[in-house]
């Protein structure tokens, strides 16, 4: 039967080369309507509000990401990834998504390298290969590692990791993990080749290449293991899997893999030294992981059997597919018990294929140790968010990008080896790669169609909160920010309802309290929300924004010193948050202090030199003791930054005026009416400038629009 693929002499790169290309176009034909999705969860404190990448030349910064429970914590490259997007498109979604796919779609490259490599490999590993026979394996190694990578890559489950722009933390460790894991085979091959042939005694450009091929595939593979340890955690497991997988398909045993390669392992090993420097200095990711983390270890560890077991039954079946599981572990039960059982089977049966001696097993099942270590490399990857509690998810389908891909590979070659066996069994000769071919590529288009339907929810949180909600209905943060998602679209009672439902589920959830505060200032129910401000406070002692919101409930009652107290203290709370240096300022010049108020405005212009607002208020304090030219060039930078506010033109103009540029003065002052015809300020200070020159009549006329618009409305008639 002739191979789907284009036949080709011995030794043509041409079917790799198409392959990758399928495999591209296809991850761009799944993920084609992500560009638009919007910042969502956790993008907005890690992304659009993230201080530490708005400068990409501030390489100190950057290589600094906030502490505390972000997703960008301690994840040096992670941070530098998204300044330099935020140095070409700032706040717009579209480049941040396209990079997520790139990064995905090099991913999906590299596996199917690994794949593709490790089936050329098993001919080599003294034990029989995983198909019917070795002519066959090494004609359909790129064909079968093409159908992995492929399925793999459009896979519905990777949209979590793909179109979610912060989960660029996964997908992003993931291709790290794979191009350690790709340079390693990549090194260890031409290492094998040039011990099995005598090098050449020649000093001929090839030759010296070639001599310093493997090291220069370790360095490689080592710099992909260094930065993915700076990207996140769970690449922790990599120099181990690597060097499992160089006793299962090269040396056949972990002391001969050491006597070959120590250096070079040594090398792989400092790189955790990286990540534990990284790890402790997230604090436990904001309390948010860790032993100590507020649930109980054996809890968590409970829950992680049904956690796996539901990860498998979704490579199958993708659906439903949610953002938030939430964060309630299980208690024993009967209905834990399959799960149990099931996971621990495989987890046992994975380590018993790995290790068994293969010749000594009388089954007519093949290369078990390929299978073992696909099980291993499914389990190493889960480990890390296993086994240390993260409180704020027990369960998170992102966990899955890069253990979906051992799955897929024994389900794909597995299923292969069955196929084949079926069909020689039915007597046909050839080989059913055609028909297997043809029955993956209807599987990936049917996993890509899923894909697509899937990004459709990533558009507005609205629509990814309501699915989740009512996915999830028990889970207290998903009506939370479904809630939140409302208010974002104007439908404060639905946001409320959302609010007080989560509360019921958690009373003791110190946000819902203090966006339910929110809700009620928004409805002008100043009273209640001072009051849910409170207790948000009372739950959470060191919560900033309750503060930061309680001083507003005091600044819109009057409250001076009471609002002061409550932004300073939001403010020691959270040093690096710029917004609450604004309201601040602008208490403290409300209350005459304003060189206190000036010295505010001065720090939050540092982390935000762009914020017209802030330029405005340093003009007016500058203007209020009698500095113009500061005042004046404030304004201006206000201006340029926001054109088109009748406030900055009109007090730009007062502070021209007080400069004696009384022309310039009334260009400002008619600007501002020209904006905004119902400003009697403006109109005021445009009559006194009029008149000044010496124009009485257009003066008046300015005077008497003023004093309209200042006029009381008429009583209502009876």
């Amino acid at each position: 039967m002739a191979s789907p693929l284009p036949q080709n002499p011995p030794g043509s790169r041409a079917p790799v080369f198409v392959a990758a290309a399928v495999i591209a176009a296809a991850a761009l034909a799944a993920y084609h309507n992500s560009f638009s999705g919007q910042f969502a969860f956790d993008d907005v404190p890690a992304v659009a509000d993230n201080p530490t990448i708005r400068h990409l030349t501030d390489l100190r910064a950057v290589f600094s990401p906030p502490t505390g429970g972000y997703t960008v914590s301690g994840r040096p490259i992670l941070n530098l990834s998204l300044a330099i997007d935020y140095a070409f498109c700032g706040k717009n979604v579209w480049l941040y998504h396209a990079t997520n796919l790139l990064i995905h779609i090099l991913a999906g490259l590299t596996l199917f390298g690994v794949v593709r490599r490790t089936l050329d490999r098993i001919r080599g590993t003294g034990f029989p290969p995983v198909l019917g026979n070795e002519h066959g394996l090494e004609t359909h190694a790129t064909f079968l590692a093409f159908a992995v990578a492929l399925i793999w890559t459009v896979h519905p489950l990777q949209t979590e990791s793909v179109t979610y722009i912060i989960q660029r933390a996964e997908s992003l460790m993931g291709l790290f993990y794979l191009l350690t894991l790709y340079c390693a085979i990549r090194g260890m091959n031409v290492d094998e080749a040039s011990r099995l042939v005598p090098p050449r005694t020649g000093r001929d450009a090839s030759s010296i290449f070639k001599a310093f091929q493997p090291n220069g595939w370790a360095v490689c593979s080592i710099a992909a293991c260094f930065f993915g340890m700076a990207t996140k955690e769970v690449m922790v497991s990599a120099p181990v899997i690597v060097l499992l997988y160089d006793r299962t398909f090269f040396t056949g045993s972990f002391r001969a893999a050491w006597r070959l390669r120590s250096k070079y392992y040594v090398g792989l090993a400092l790189t955790w030294i990286l990540l534990v420097y990284l790890a402790t200095g997230t604090g436990s990711r904001g309390s948010t992981a860790g032993m100590g983390a507020g649930t109980s270890p054996p809890h968590y560890w409970l829950t992680q059997f049904p956690a796996i077991a539901h990860y498998l039954s979704l490579v199958i079946w993708p659906s439903p597919l949610v953002l938030d599981y939430g964060s309630r572990v299980v208690r024993f039960s009967a209905s834990v018990l399959v799960p149990v059982v099931m996971v621990t089977g495989l987890a046992v049966g994975s380590g018993w294929l790995l290790f068994a001696d293969p010749r000594s097993l009388k089954l007519k099942t093949r290369n078990l140790r390929a299978a073992g270590f696909a099980g291993a490399f499914f389990f190493a990857i889960l480990a890390p968010t296993s086994l240390i509690p993260v409180i704020v998810q027990v369960m998170a389908e992102h966990r899955m990008y890069l253990a979906l891909a051992p799955v897929v590979a024994v389900v794909v070659i597995g299923g292969y080896g069955l196929v084949e066996r079926a069909y020689r069994q039915a007597g046909k000769s050839g080989s059913p790669h055609r028909l297997y071919l043809a029955l993956c590529l209807a599987v990936a288009a049917a996993l890509a169609v899923v894909t697509a339907r899937r990004n459709d929810d990533y558009r507005n949180e609205l629509t990814l909160w309501g699915k989740t909600a009512a996915e999830s209905p028990d889970n207290p943060r998903a009506q939370y920010n479904y809630g939140i998602a409302l208010s974002d679209a104007g439908n404060i009672p639905a946001a409320m309802d959302r609010y007080r439902i989560a509360l019921q589920i958690t009373p003791k959830y110190p946000e819902a309290h203090n966006n339910l505060g929110i809700a009620y200032s928004q409805t002008d129910h100043w009273p209640d929300a001072t009051a849910e401000y409170q207790e948000a406070i009372r739950l959470d002692p060191n919560f900033a924004k309750a503060y930061y919101n309680l001083g507003n409930a005091f600044l819109h009652f009057g409250k001076l010193p009471e609002a002061i107290l409550n932004y300073e203290q939001a403010r020691r709370l959270s040093p690096d948050n710029p917004d609450f240096d604004y309201n601040l300022g602008t208490a403290l010049a409300k209350e005459g202090r304003t060189d206190e108020a000036m010295a505010v405005f001065e720090h939050e212009l540092r982390f935000s030199p762009d914020s017209p607002l802030v330029h405005i208020n340093l003009g007016v304090i500058y203007a209020g003791q009698g500095r113009f030219a500061e005042a004046i060039a404030h304004y201006r930078e206000a201006l340029r930054l926001q054109p088109g506010v009748a406030k900055a033109h009109n007090d730009l103009g007062t502070a021209l005026a007080s400069t004696g540029q009384l022309e310039a003065a009334s260009a400002e002052f008619a600007e501002a009416v020209r904006l905004d015809p119902d400003f009697p300020e403006a109109r005021l200070n445009l009559g006194h400038a009029l008149m000044l020159s010496g124009r009485t009549e257009e003066a008046r006329a300015q005077f008497e629009a003023a004093a309209r618009l200042r006029a009381p409305p008429p009583p209502p008639q009876p």
